[in-house]
């Protein structure tokens, strides 16, 4: 087990909902907690409950008017036409709920207290991050507030002077990008599926020349993040010399996941996770997409156990099948009785699949801006 590592928690995620027909209406935060505490994995010393940032501590990058906005619609659980066209609250993908504030608020008081927190160093899980699509003057993507943003000046904050933001969620971070695509000193390097909303996120696109994405084509497994890995995030991470990392992990590349069309397990994750931890002093795991509640869940887990030094059980005990037996996924047909491994394992076996050409050419692509940048 690793000492310094912590878990930065709320229970605010297992009561608010974005509506029973949205994708986030699935328990995900929630379920880590749970898990983690029934493997004996999250003692009262090592979990940290999240603070709400104030209103205030949000105009570091989101604009006052729409901090305003978000906050009078919490207060009022209703927007207005114009409010909703400039601001893209009340929308489908950005409803109006009891905790629209207060929930992505306490995301970003857990990525402002990491930086703090890591400033010595150390490494921090905060599943409730990751909100990587929220723009200084709109919601975007689910994402009321933009907490990766928040994260990175708090570890700059603190003392960090280079972060290096890695992102395998599989939709594009287009708020975080937006926010520092100019900043030589906040690497960013993105894998997302290709034509997937947001539809960001060009291999070409440079930033100050220290930005690297890799659209994956659709139907990429677990062999298409290890090329990755190996010949695009280490490298860059590694040349970058960062003082802190901050990686999101979405798991909505799983294959399992409703959200996207890539066919990766656990393995993939876990394999940048355990490849990136040694890279910097200050490390900070933060979770983001993920719709599949079995999925999402066991795969934060296993990265929480990664993290901390903890060996992943091949077949979980009674207390932790309890917790994946009683997930309820309302509203969908795509499964009705979950495999039993689903409720048995936390990391689903291996699925390697072919590497596509185009992948290949894409790497190839960024290696040769790797040795221009280095």
């Amino acid at each position: 087990m690793t000492a310094s590592a912590r878990f930065i928690g709320s229970e605010i995620y297992r009561g608010s909902s974005y509506g029973d027909w949205h994708p986030l209406r699935v328990p995900r935060v929630s379920t880590v907690m749970d898990l983690g505490r029934a493997l004996g994995w999250l003692p009262p010393e090592i979990y940290i409950r999240s603070p709400r940032a104030r209103p205030t501590a949000l105009h570091a990058f989101h604009t006052p008017d729409y901090v305003t906005a978000l906050l009078a619609a919490e207060e009022t659980q209703a927007v207005d036409a114009q409010t909703r066209a400039r601001h893209h609250l009340g929308s489908p993908a950005n409803p109006v709920f009891p905790e629209m504030y207060r929930r992505p608020a306490t995301g970003v008081g857990g990525a402002l207290l990491a930086g703090e927190l890591l400033r010595a160093g150390g490494r921090l899980h905060l599943p409730g991050g990751g909100t990587h699509h929220g723009l200084p003057d709109r919601a975007n993507g689910f994402c009321y507030l933009n907490d990766p943003v928040f994260a990175i000046l708090s570890l700059k904050a603190h003392g960090a002077r280079r972060v290096a933001y890695v992102d395998i969620d599989a939709h594009h971070c287009d708020g975080v990008e937006a926010g520092f695509a100019q900043d030589p000193d906040t690497l960013l390097v993105s894998t997302h599926e290709e034509n997937r909303w947001p539809r960001t996120g060009a291999v070409t696109d440079e930033g100050a020349g220290q930005v690297f994405n890799l659209p994956i084509p659709s139907g990429a497994a677990d062999d298409a993040m290890a090329l990755a890995r190996d010949r695009v995030i280490l490298p860059a991470v590694a040349a970058f010399r960062p003082d802190a990392i901050v990686l999101q992990c979405g798991a909505d590349a799983l294959l399992e996941d409703p959200q996207s069309r890539l066919a990766m397990s656990g393995h993939a994750h876990l394999g940048v996770l355990r490849a990136l931890l040694p890279l910097a002093p200050r490390f900070l795991l933060m979770g983001g997409g993920g719709y599949n509640p079995w999925s999402v869940g066991r795969l934060w887990t296993a990265a929480w156990a990664v993290l901390s030094g903890r060996e992943i059980p091949e077949r979980l005990p009674a207390a932790a099948q309890a917790v994946l037996r009683g997930l309820v996924w309302q509203g969908q047909r795509r499964v009705g009785t979950p495999p039993e491994a689903w409720l048995a394992t936390l990391v689903d076996p291996p699925r390697p699949g072919e590497i596509p050409h185009l992948l290949r050419d894409r790497v190839a692509a960024l290696e040769s801006r790797l040795l221009a940048w280095v």
